[in-house]
């Protein structure tokens, strides 16, 4: 139903926070040039193939995702959109953010199979997109970035209905309106995340997930954009024989067939058997990320949820999860722990996973920051060039951004000082789509900068 504060996921370097003060070498960071780069975005394509999935384990997903919200609250009866969807902008949006959300609808009519189009903005349609400063949205939804309602068309009927129980989805019937709100002063790259998750919410399924690797309904913020898995569930929840206002009980009988259906190939893949995760670790994982706590608080929980989920037995998403969350919130505190966690993660991960995949890559980013702060410069930029083809496919800039930018000082710091430059020059192009201003660019090139051991060769 909302999209998470991302603060805890965005890339923060390990080792300006931890190696030494920065003011010793934040004057070696390369200035921005007078004239930046052209913003980079990515295609529009799907991130990735389809991974393997028991149709069992996609059911079980399945019912999880549609019959409960967020906060564990069942949903009675399953409820969507009858006929052709509209989604219209309130009010003009810049040519990036309205080529983002044509490439995702094309997405979502080709990959999900539902007739969704863009309406002329301004015009009423079935889902409206309105746009507000972020902290008028945080003063009234704290912990979201994002985040979408039924029954209403702006904000002003969102206040108005805010303490009336007239938001509540567990009451629809049907779904007939609904207006994803998303703040209108942040990066590119937000705000295409925010249009991701929040329109197909909006179409589908109102809760996330914390087990689930290869989605954008969790909560870890690993995927950034809607995977093919997405596109399964929603158009799954398309199908014609999930009809609006079915129980749970009603669908679950139709939905082996369904799905053997749509998806034949997990017919013959073996379950996971991962069971739902309990309530009390989710709510001891949401108060370690909850935004405006004490960090030693966030930390507390951080570690209560990788000690919880050590003790059910999980080797999976949560586990590791967990560790990175307290690596995270152990920056600049717990330099042990820190690390630790980020080993610990990344050795999970990477057994999971591999070592190609998305969550291994968030992990391996603060390693080749450490790596590169403690003057292991070629393991630095070993991490580097394994992990940003792999960034680069999941369409996150700011990750791909940060990586490139460690890349420049690892080769600086080899005297490759040309390619350096160059590569510099790519990681700004990549930033004004993940950052949000000219001055948090430059932020992140001297945090970067700092990273680099001051025994490496000068530059001529």
């Amino acid at each position: 139903m909302h999209r998470l504060l991302a603060a805890l996921f965005l890339p923060v370097l390990l080792g300006a926070c931890m190696a030494r003060p920065a003011p010793e070498i934040a004057g070696r960071a390369r200035p921005l040039p007078q004239h930046l780069p052209v913003m980079k975005s990515f295609r529009a394509g799907p991130p990735g193939p389809m991974p393997a999935h028991a149709n069992r384990d996609i059911a079980r997903d399945f019912l999880e995702l549609s019959f409960f919200m967020e906060s564990g609250k069942p949903i009675p009866r399953l409820t969507k959109f009858k006929g052709p969807v509209t989604v219209a902008l309130a009010r003009p949006a810049d040519a990036r953010f309205n080529q983002d959300l044509r490439d995702l609808l094309r997405r979502v009519r080709t990959e999900a199979g539902i007739d969704v189009r863009q309406a002329k903005t301004g015009q009423a349609a079935n889902i409206t997109i309105v746009t507000l400063p972020r902290k008028t949205l945080r003063a009234a939804v704290p912990t979201a970035a994002c985040f979408v309602v039924p029954r209403v068309h702006d904000w002003r009927e969102f206040r108005k209905g805010r303490r009336t129980g007239a938001l509540d989805w567990t009451t629809l019937k049907r779904r007939e309106h609904a207006t994803v709100f998303i703040p209108d002063d942040v990066s590119p790259q937000e705000l295409r995340d925010c249009l991701n998750e929040e329109i197909t919410q909006a179409l589908g399924p109102l809760n996330d997930i914390y087990r689930l690797p290869d989605s954008i309904y969790n909560d870890d913020n690993i995927n950034t954009v809607v995977t093919r898995f997405d596109m399964l569930i929603l158009k799954t929840y398309y199908d014609p024989a999930l009809e609006n206002g079915m129980t749970k009980a009603e669908v679950r009988a139709v939905l082996p067939a369904v799905l053997k259906r749509l998806n034949p190939g997990g017919e013959g893949v073996a379950s996971d058997g991962i069971s739902a995760s309990p309530r009390v670790w989710i709510n001891t994982l949401k108060a370690a990320l909850a935004p405006g706590a004490r960090p030693s608080r966030r930390l507390f929980y951080a570690r209560k949820a990788v000690a919880m989920a050590a003790k059910n037995g999980w080797h999976d998403n949560r586990l590791g999860f967990a560790l990175f969350a307290q690596g995270r919130l152990a920056l600049g505190h717990d330099s042990k722990t820190a690390i630790a966690s980020f080993a610990r993660a990344y050795a999970l991960y990477s057994d999971i996973y591999g070592r190609e995949d998305i969550h291994t890559a968030h992990v391996a980013l603060q390693l080749a920051a450490f790596a590169l702060s403690t003057g292991h410069v070629q393991d630095a930029l070993d991490l580097v060039n394994a992990n940003v083809p792999v960034v680069a496919r999941a369409q996150n800039a700011s990750l791909l951004a940060t990586y490139l930018m460690i890349k420049a000082e690892a080769l600086d710091a080899l005297g490759r000082h040309d390619e350096a430059d160059t590569v510099r020059l790519d990681s700004i192009g990549w930033a004004r789509y993940g950052f949000v201003s000219t001055a948090e660019i430059r932020a992140r090139l001297k945090e970067t900068a700092a990273l680099r051991p001051p025994a490496t060769k000068p530059r001529s």
